[in-house]
């Protein structure tokens, strides 16, 4: 019983302590529901029930090793032991092998065999012609299940899970919704198949109990899921050059999808389909799924946890990076070093020293597509900027990453902040905001790239000072034709590659920083302030891990 105890509290109980608050954008009331416990709504969609036990099993594995292909102990790669798994799996050959038929109207029997179990259910549904008044052709169809007392979802044999996930297929909390959105175009003969893995728990204290279903629906929205009406349509697009029509449709809106930040930055889209982004002054990363509107918190104390915490302004993380391993790479302000979190979990420290000194406060990172991470290293995540005792470094540098080695590649600029490469990447742009000069210094630097990565014949690109603000010139990106997209004292100002001029981009507050994403790169996602922001934009651009 203590082994599967220790089993099931592996598998279950650390997804449910992990859990997040979740943020909904806007109460969710749908066009339609097809409500699957009851026999008329089940018809609607012709859906199918079926339940089977699932079972605790010995089962034979491996430690964690060691050696040169497992140094940290990582991976089953040591001496053999045994242990229990969890049978059927969901990729079992027999997994469909002892389903029951059952009715909707039955859900409500207790399965499981008590104590420490599991149940499988699954229901198979095709999508009609139409349902009541609402025609489902290009809806969003929403599967929402209630289960006594955790659940976890897969639709047609997958599950999209991450970090730091709460809900949307992996376990959401004790007896709470768990919904995982079907399909945000559905059409008629559309067919699912949901698997349901119904836990008992909680699993510290178990309970005299069973494994029943307390609600089960699909919502249809017409109209996909709803956001607040009041944030459409909430920026302005300003054209000097017409130019900018190619890069922007006109009359394409800028929408207001989040709220409620203290300062949000470092945006980066994850190939597994949502935005993570930093809150430095909470020390928070967050994630957005677009899928279904929400905010999750994907990690705390992203940046700093020391005991002097409550002297920072922005201890937290801020630029973020994926590589094409699919590693989240970070940049600390508290702990004043870049780290990559590892797939495993580990923190490898990649770069937190030059010279024997610590580095001040590493702002923005970027990805070379050979790997090398490029990052600048402003004081501006210190107490006390350039006047922190703190401070080891007589310099704010650009420095690169590669094989191992840190690189001070340029010491040129008094503020380095932003920083991208042209699709190219035989240059390399720097955002530079030196805020000891009288006047803010507001310029972007663009370098030529040496075949080794280190950078040559520094100038300044474009100049900012017309701009009257003391805000910072900030964020940046380039599209795929190799437009810059500036972070920049009254909004987003576009350039095109020859510098020129185009237009500007206007939110009810000044985007930090900006990220491609969305299947196709041609969302463009600002972290601005208190809120996030998007755009479509015809160019589109590259991701990091690309």
């Amino acid at each position: 019983m203590k082994k599967i105890l220790l089993l099931v509290t592996g598998i279950w109980q650390l997804a449910t302590l992990h859990a997040q608050e979740t943020r909904q954008l806007a109460v969710d009331k749908p066009q339609s529901i097809a409500d699957l416990k009851t026999t008329e709504g089940a018809a609607l969609v012709n859906a199918k029930w079926y339940v089977q036990p699932a079972h605790i099993e010995d089962a034979d594995f491996k430690s964690p090793g060691a050696g040169a292909m497992d140094p940290l102990k990582l991976y089953p790669t040591g001496m053999k032991i045994k242990t229990h798994t969890l049978h059927p799996q969901i990729n079992a050959a027999d997994f469909d092998k002892n389903f029951v038929a059952i009715k909707p109207t039955d859900l409500e029997m207790r399965e499981g065999m008590g104590l420490i179990s599991a149940a499988w259910y699954k229901v198979d549904v095709t999508i009609p012609e139409a349902i009541g008044k609402l025609a489902t052709p290009g809806a969003t169809a929403v599967f929402e299940i209630t289960v006594d007392d955790y659940s976890e979802i897969w639709v047609n044999g997958k599950q999209i899970h991450g970090f730091g996930q709460s809900g949307n297929g992996v376990i959401s909390g004790y007896n709470t919704r768990n919904r995982v959105i079907l399909s945000n175009n559905v059409k008629p003969g559309d067919k699912f198949t949901i698997a349901i893995l119904g836990i008992n728990g909680p699993l510290g204290m178990i309970p005299d109990n069973y494994i029943w279903i307390r609600n089960a629906v699909i919502d249809f929205y017409k109209d996909g899921l709803p956001t607040n009406p009041s944030w459409k349509n909430i920026g302005k697009i300003y054209t000097i050059d017409e130019q900018l029509n190619n890069i922007i449709k006109p009359g394409t809106k800028v929408d207001k999808i989040a709220d409620g930040f203290s300062f949000t930055e470092g945006p980066v889209w994850h190939p597994d389909g949502y935005l993570l982004f930093s809150d430095p002054n909470t020390n928070t990363i967050y994630r957005y799924n677009p899928k279904n509107n929400n905010v999750t918190v994907y990690m705390s104390h992203s940046g700093y946890t020391g005991a002097d915490i409550g002297e920072y302004g922005q201890p937290g993380s801020n630029g973020l990076a994926i590589d094409k391993e699919g590693r989240l790479i970070v940049d600390q302000h508290g702990n004043r070093r870049v780290i990559r979190i590892e797939k495993k979990g580990p923190v490898t420290v990649l770069a937190d020293k030059i010279d024997g000194k610590r580095f001040n406060s590493p702002n923005d990172v970027v990805l070379k597509s050979d790997g090398t991470v490029y990052f600048t290293d402003p004081p501006y995540g210190l107490p006390n900027f350039f006047n922190d005792t703190r401070k080891e470094l007589d310099y704010s540098g650009v420095f690169m990453i590669k094989d191992g080695k840190t690189t001070l590649v340029s010491k040129d600029l008094g503020g380095p902040n932003g920083l991208a490469f042209s699709p190219d990447e035989k240059y390399f742009y720097v955002t530079n905001w030196d805020i000891r000069d009288i006047h803010h210094t507001k310029t972007i630097w663009r370098y030529e790239v040496n075949t080794d990565g280190t950078l040559k014949n520094g100038k300044v690109f474009y100049d900012f000072s017309f701009t009257e603000d003391d805000e910072a010139l900030d964020g940046m990106k380039v599209d795929k034709e190799g437009n810059l997209f500036i972070s920049a004292p009254g909004g987003v100002w576009i350039l095109n590659s020859e510098g020129r001029l185009l237009g500007k981009i206007v939110t009810p507050e000044r985007p930090a920083n900006m990220a491609w994403g969305d299947e196709d790169g041609k969302t463009l996602y600002f972290t601005a302030h208190s809120s996030l922001y998007k755009i479509r934009v015809n160019t589109g651009g590259k991701f990091s891990w690309q």
